[in-house]
Order: C-alpha cells, then structure tokens, then sequence
C-alpha cells in the first residue's frame, strides 16, 4: 500500500490470518515531546491488524477499518531500532472480523498493542 511506502513500513510477512509490518521509525516522525508520534505507532497497528482481516475475506471482497483501540506500553524513539507490526485475526465472520496486534522492538519487547474490528463487505 501507498502509506507504507510513505511511512517506511513494508509489509514483510502475510499468509491467512496474519500480517507484519516492519520498519524502523526516525527523528522525522517525532512529536512536539520528543519521542515518535503515536499516530505512527496507530498507523502500524492498524495496518497489521486490518491486513490479516484482508487475508480471511473472500475473493471480491474489501474491508474497512471500523474501531481501533490502542495501548502504548513503552517509548518509540529514533535510537528503538527496527519494530514488528504483528496482527493476527482473532473472528472474521461474513461482515465483522476482529484482530489483535502487537509492536514490538528488534529485542521482543512490547512497544504496544491493540485490537481492531473490521468490516468486510464485496467490493
């Protein structure tokens, strides 16, 4: 997708029920405090739970992303290095599907972690 190219965070890993997101956040993406906005950590995890909605819908058919919740457990900097956007599918049903996600740094320390709720409709 176009966003991850902007934003630096290719999607490195997909097979049915799961999506990753790798990339390394840098002084660019830092908020007026001094650490990376929480957008950018909201933008992985979204990317990664919706995804592996995605890889559960049939042929023909798009999702969209309805609610996220999102938890920040630990800091994001320029020197966190490398994180994983990790999503796995938790429900997907004909019209609903929810996902979990977890960011985590090159060391496996959890960064943050959320949840996401998906519809999915035909396109």
């Amino acid at each position: 997708p176009p966003i991850a190219h902007l934003l630096g965070f290719p999607l490195t890993e997909v097979e049915e029920g799961r999506a990753l997101f790798t990339g390394t956040p840098d002084f660019r993406l830092y908020n007026p405090i001094g650490t990376v906005h929480g957008g950018y950590i909201a933008t992985l995890l979204d990317s990664c739970m919706s995804c592996a909605v995605h890889t559960t819908a049939p042929a023909g058919f798009g999702y969209t992303t309805v609610e996220i919740k999102v938890n920040f457990v630990r800091a994001v900097t320029d020197k966190t290095g490398l994180v994983r956007a990790e999503g796995k599918v938790i429900n997907s049903g004909k019209r609903i599907g929810t996902s979990e996600g977890r960011l985590t740094d090159a060391q496996g320390r959890l960064l943050a972690h959320g949840t996401a709720t998906c519809l999915i409709f035909p396109l």
